[in-house]
């Protein structure tokens, strides 16, 4: 083994046995009695279930992480991305189509290993909890679109990596990190307007108490948000959210409908509160920015190993290729992102905190964001107690009762 291969075996390895210590932790953390405070949200029989809940989908994730690594390991070890190469070679195309090939027939074959898993927690796990909504034409229905969008949008970026590349020379990296940073701005623009009314039903809030105090809270606290849109989440999921999309004239917030439904209007102003915090505290900005740098910063180190002998001869391959050479570098550098991941989570933690604190003192009541987020554990079945090592590994936003507590020792 050469020492690329040491390195990405044992980043995969440790990410994988870090995952499973953190779940048997999480599972081992659960309490027998519910939560002071949630007892008005769970008694102990749903309490109970709740935790049914989060047992079956660690279950299934542990499940799912051990076969992803089997496969990957015998697909490796097997020299699988060598014969995928040769295969490739064989249909004697320029260098930008082969790439498009070898990466979509990865993409590809992922995506179908990856679907029985997603049947499962749709329509077993889900369906079991009356979560799921989706029918089964639904759910085909989805993923024919994703793969639609994957093409429209997945191709032309990649064809773009790849033909800089290929024959950019140095500054390759430059023009990627350009088109990215513009792509990333772009779909933040699109992706509010065109992309997810392919998949939901967004329509106005509509006129009434609610309307009136989320505008009259907006105007207040000079929030410039002109469209507050009302999606149909319960077209898939009995689980509420709220999030804050878009920017400029695109910029608008979307409750879904079972949010609307299950809380009362002050308490779904303390949610745009927490929603505005974001925006008053420019959390959205720095995290695009970091995004940016970051995919600087990956660019670069891709030039310096894109065709790199010995990062393809730790995956059994004899010709280099730009296009191999940018799969393989995806499994380099995961360590690097495993570790940038962990940090951007606890900055997402933090803000998370400050937009709490935000909601609370401009809605000047506790009462109704904490009970808002009591409410949101209760409907989604989240974990009240889980173990301090999975939320520093996999949680953005930081445990209810941490947020409670937090709230609570605010002075007004």
């Amino acid at each position: 083994m050469n020492f690329i291969q040491i390195i990405i075996l044992a980043a995969v390895l440790t990410y994988f046995l870090l995952n499973l210590i953190s779940v048997y932790l999480n599972i081992n953390n659960f309490k027998k009695d519910v939560p002071y405070g949630f007892e008005d949200c769970f008694d102990k029989t749903e309490y109970r279930k709740s935790q049914e809940y989060i047992l079956l989908n660690s279950k299934a994730e542990i499940i799912k992480e051990t076969f992803d690594l089997a496969v990957f390991l015998i697909f490796w070890f097997s020299g699988g991305f060598g014969y995928l190469d040769m295969w490739v070679r064989g249909f004697d195309l320029n260098p930008v189509l082969s790439g498009l090939l070898y990466i979509g027939v990865l993409i590809f074959a992922k995506a179908l290993l990856d679907t029985p898993f997603s049947i499962y927690d749709t329509f077993v796990i889900e369906q079991r909890f009356g979560f799921n909504k989706t029918t089964p034409g639904l759910y085909i229905q989805d993923k024919l679109k994703m793969l639609l969008l994957s093409g429209i949008i997945g191709v032309p970026l990649i064809s773009g990596v790849l033909a800089f590349f290929e024959y950019a020379g140095d500054y390759a990296w430059v023009l990627c990190w350009a088109v990215f940073t513009g792509f990333m701005l772009i779909m933040q623009v699109i992706v509010p307007v065109w992309i997810m009314p392919l998949f939901n039903k967004f329509y106005p809030l509509e006129d009434g108490e609610l309307k009136e105090k989320v505008l009259k809270y907006a105007r207040e606290n000079n929030f410039p948000v002109q469209n507050v849109m009302v999606m149909d989440g319960s077209k898939r999921s009995g689980k509420s959210n709220a999030f804050f999309a878009g920017f400029g004239k695109t910029k608008r917030l979307v409750l879904f409908d079972t949010i609307i439904k299950n809380h009362s209007p002050d308490e779904i102003v303390s949610i745009i509160a927490h929603e505005t915090g974001h925006y008053k505290k420019k959390h959205i900005i720095f995290v695009t920015v970091l995004a940016v740098l970051q995919a600087g910063i990956m660019f670069y180190l891709l030039s310096l190993f894109i065709t790199y002998e010995k990062l393809f001869s730790a995956f059994y391959l004899e010709n280099v290729s730009v296009y191999a050479g940018l799969v393989f570098f995806g499994f380099l550098y995961a360590p690097a992102d495993f570790f940038i991941n962990l940090a951007m989570l606890g900055l997402s933690r933090r803000n998370e905190f400050e937009a709490d604190k935000y909601a609370a003192e401009t809605t000047e009541n506790k009462s109704f964001f904490i009970n808002t987020l009591k409410k949101l554990s209760a409907d989604n079945y989240s974990n009240l107690t889980p173990h301090p090592f999975y939320v520093f590994l996999n949680y953005s936003h930081p445990p209810v009762i941490q947020r409670i507590d937090k709230i609570n020792s605010l002075t007004l």
